[in-house]
């Protein structure tokens, strides 16, 4: 539970202990944090210092206030809600050359860094992506997917790298929805970038990026050009 506050930099310690509630996901975005009296009875505090450390979080992005309905989490870091309020004004092509970068960095690192138990991480979203696209489940095989990808990027041991990939999970998530058509090329090309990795061959690890994210873009830019049903008729 909450610890009582020295009454040195109140607003600062109030502050640190409603992001870190945020932070190890007690709070969850989406939730709404507990009424005022509660709060200031756990930390101790005046509701001026309350009110004041809780207008900060939602300067920041954390929490957002909804008049006659409460406070709630929208954000678990302030490089989530930067980042989530930048991309907004992106398009799917800027996410998905951002996205290269990424990965290209990501498959890199973890041919240097990559662990057995890594590997086997690897190995098992390889296996459900296949599952999923056998059973043409997009959504579940998109959510695969990320995963797999995320595991190569924790592989990385770049924290920074880590937590810009994490964050940018929605707009990752959409770049990949947004030009998946299942095809067992997929799986294919998930088991040759894990079979790089693990034979710390970087510049294939690589290349094999460059060849997946050549597809997404050349696959969107031919959806952006196919015909409307207007065009058509």
């Amino acid at each position: 539970m909450f610890n009582k506050l020295e009454k040195q930099s109140l607003v600062d310690q109030v502050y640190s202990q409603i992001e870190q509630r945020i932070k190890n996901n007690s709070w969850a975005i989406g939730m709404r944090i507990p009424k005022e009296a509660e709060l200031m009875e756990q930390f101790g505090v005046s509701r001026n210092t309350l009110r004041e450390a809780v207008r900060a979080l939602v300067h920041v992005g954390l929490l957002s206030t909804r008049q006659g309905d409460g406070t709630f989490v929208i954000a678990n870091s302030e490089l989530h809600s930067v980042l989530q309020k930048r991309v907004q004004n992106s398009t799917v092509v800027e996410v998905l050359e951002v996205r290269h970068a990424l990965d290209r960095e990501a498959v890199a690192l973890a041919c240097l860094r990559r662990t057995d138990e890594d590997l086997q991480q690897m190995d098992h979203y390889a296996d459900l992506c296949q599952q999923h696209i056998d059973a043409g489940q997009i959504a579940e095989f998109v959510e695969a997917d990320f995963k797999l990808h995320q595991a190569i990027t924790t592989a990385s041991y770049n924290q920074l790298l880590i937590d810009l990939y994490a964050h940018l999970f929605e707009q990752i998530q959409m770049s990949i929805t947004s030009t998946t058509e299942l095809s067992d090329s997929y799986c294919t090309g998930h088991r040759n970038l894990i079979q790089a990795i693990r034979e710390q061959q970087s510049e294939q690890a690589m290349l094999i990026v460059d060849d997946y994210i050549t597809y997404f873009t050349d696959r969107l830019q031919s959806l952006d050009h196919s015909p409307s049903p207007e065009d058509q008729g």
